[in-house]
């Protein structure tokens, strides 16, 4: 089978850790920032065609999230949409408190005309990460947007400071919202190609004569010499996407939250998912304007070709209108290995202070004491009871009623199973059940499914696995709580291609894991745990909002700066 077909026959699939990788405390003392969010719908037209978009304050993207290593975080969340909500912060950090996480198995969802305040802090962190409505393929609609948690004042970024900072949220974009999306699933067919490619909202740059005139797209205005810390997320459903600036160098330095090894790129790789910053400096000259160019990758590309995002990037001393072809990656899909090459580059950078004062250190991966091994396959859609779904290990997942966390607290018995297959069910059909990993505290877990370099791999949240292809994760099993494990593919997700994992500590002392949380929404089972929340239907932002920072005096500041 020629490569290029091979490609064109599977996804590249991102798997989400969505769980911390380093146990910490909170201190009274650090400084709070608040948000006040409104999701409601509004209409917008990214590619010419009126739809149905999922705003966050007016807004489609969603506002930035900008806050500082330790902070806590508050957003207070109000549902205007007519279904139920979740938000989920995938790569932040929440230390002890799973219960904030945003996806079912953690939270209840919120009902119609309800608010709920996410309450978590920011525990030894930094970096580039965003949010998005976790159920039913929502963020396919829209409601996401960038958060950035920057260095403490005293612990210096391993490069100097940019002229300014860009944040960039690319991704495939149908032009059926999510609702007909999931019909499309439910009915049993695959979602096919997408109608574009969307950066920040908007859709292309009228780049040649098949790009319709009244399609808006995003211009990012720019200096000439100066230099740009570019953040760019990929916040699509199912596409791979190559990011490119016409004639500028992308410098590698940061991804979800690790500082990396400096590196030159003229193309860059994003999959569905993740997160990735560079420093793009503006040392071209002002004849034109430049493309910025997010296109698919292992798919047919002549096929695909419509389907690619353009926006224009624009010097201030700008003499004219980009023009000409687009640029073309640098990499070619029919040659596997130079395409995996790329992500082989991504090293930790270990010299550099993150959220910390000391220098981040790694692993010494050879002695590492493995508690577990777990291998999971992905597979292709398969029907289960007649139904179509994905699997992970042969079990496609069922979203359960009661969260997994607030079932335990309040003793609501079989609504899961600990059981987990650590290898593919070889001999069994695939199933449909709710069975999740049994962890325990301060163990060191291997996947095999979901091979890194030893001595700088780099910790991050999300990881691609390519068709055909396996990846190794090395996981410190060191935050007490239950876990998410996801295909971040939208479509393979709401067909169950997930788990939980659970990591318990047997001496739990109520120093590892918080309690729920005092506004905890109730359930399933718990349903009648729940009093009414009366809110006022009319908007409490009357058309806009401002970020609410109260900075608390803060006490102890050796001991903070330690922590």
């Amino acid at each position: 089978m020629a490569a290029a077909d091979f490609f064109s026959r599977f996804s590249v699939f991102a798997f989400v850790f969505s769980f911390a990788l380093l146990s910490g405390f909170t201190l009274a003392g650090d400084p709070f920032v608040s948000y006040i969010f409104e999701v409601s719908y509004i209409t917008a037209s990214p590619l010419g065609v009126p739809q149905q978009v999922i705003a966050v304050n007016g807004k489609f993207p969603g506002p930035v999230i900008t806050a500082t290593t330790n902070y806590n975080l508050e957003v207070n969340v109000y549902n205007r949409l007519d279904e139920p909500l979740l938000l989920t912060w995938p790569g932040i950090e929440m230390r002890r408190n799973s219960w904030q996480d945003g996806v079912l198995g953690t939270n209840c969802p919120l009902p119609l005309k309800w608010n709920f305040t996410y309450d978590f802090q920011l525990k030894d962190q930094i970096g580039s990460f965003y949010y998005f409505p976790s159920l039913n393929i929502r963020r396919a609609s829209g409601g996401f947007g960038p958060i950035v948690i920057n260095n403490r004042e005293n612990i210096p970024i391993p490069f100097p400071k940019p002229d300014g900072e860009i944040s960039l949220m690319i991704g495939d974009w149908y032009t059926q919202n999510h609702t007909a999306l999931r019909s499309i699933l439910d009915s049993g067919k695959e979602l096919g190609m997408p109608d574009g490619v969307l950066i920040n909202g908007k859709g292309p740059y009228k780049y040649n004569s098949s790009v319709p005139e009244e399609i808006q797209y995003e211009t990012v205005n720019v200096d000439p010499g100066k230099t740009y810390r570019i953040r760019v997320h990929n916040v699509g459903i199912s596409t791979s996407l190559n990011f490119r600036i016409q004639n500028h160098k992308l410098l590698l330095v940061e991804t979800e939250g690790r500082y990396t090894s400096q590196t030159n790129f003229t193309d860059f790789d994003v999959h569905v998912g993740q997160s990735y910053s560079f420093l793009v400096t503006m040392d071209q000259n002002a004849s034109s304007d430049y493309y910025i160019v997010a296109s698919a990758r292992f798919v047919y590309e002549t096929e695909w070709q419509r389907v690619t995002g353009v926006s224009i990037l624009h010097y201030s001393n700008s003499k004219g209108p980009a023009s000409g072809a687009l640029p073309v990656p640098a990499t070619d899909v029919s040659h596997p290995w130079t395409v995996m090459n790329q992500q082989r580059f991504i090293k930790q950078n270990t010299s550099a202070a993150g959220a910390r004062p000391n220098p981040q250190g790694s692993y010494h991966y050879g002695q590492i004491n493995i508690t577990d091994t777990y291998i999971l396959r992905s597979m292709p859609p398969t029907k289960i009871n007649g139904t179509l779904r994905a699997t992970l290990n042969g079990i496609s997942f069922l979203n359960p009623s009661t969260p997994f966390r607030l079932a335990d607290k309040h003793n609501v018995k079989g609504l899961y199973k600990l059981d987990f297959p650590n290898r593919p069910l070889e001999d069994k059909p695939p199933r449909l059940d709710r069975s999740i990993i049994n962890a325990t505290y301060k163990g060191f877990i291997q996947t095999e499914k979901v091979h890194i370099t030893t001595g700088t791999a780099v910790s991050r949240s999300t990881i691609e696995v390519y068709p055909g292809a396996w990846t190794a994760v090395l996981m410190s099993l060191d935050n007490v709580g239950v876990w998410n494990i996801r295909v971040e593919n939208l479509d393979r997700w709401y067909l169950g291609q997930e788990t939980y994992m659970k990591v318990v500590n047997p001496e739990e002392n109520g120093k590892t894991e918080m309690d729920q949380p005092e506004n905890v929404l109730y359930c399933g089972a718990l349903k009648s745990l729940q009093k009414e929340q009366h809110s006022s239907a009319t908007s409490i932002l009357n058309g806009h909002l401002n970020l609410i920072v109260s900075l608390a005096m803060v006490l102890l500041a050796s001991v903070s700066a330690f922590c």
